[in-house]
């Protein structure tokens, strides 16, 4: 535990907790809407044609080489 010497090392202290505190809060905030983004059915949608579009690819391409 830490010992403080006067009142203005306590402020200081309590201070910077503050901005940390907040700091995480709005990271917290960010991740929140970075999954309500994710979570949407577009993105689903744009994600399985991506992945169909790929798999596709890779079967037209074995189809070529055979």
């Amino acid at each position: 535990m830490k010992t403080y010497q006067n009142i203005e090392s306590v402020e200081r202290d309590l201070k910077i907790l503050n901005l940390e505190r907040q700091i995480a809060f709005e990271e917290i905030k960010a991740l929140r809407e970075e999954y309500k983004q994710d979570l949407k059915p577009l993105n689903w949608i744009q994600s399985g044609l991506k992945i169909f579009g790929k798999l596709g690819g890779m079967i037209l391409l074995k189809k070529i080489i055979k």
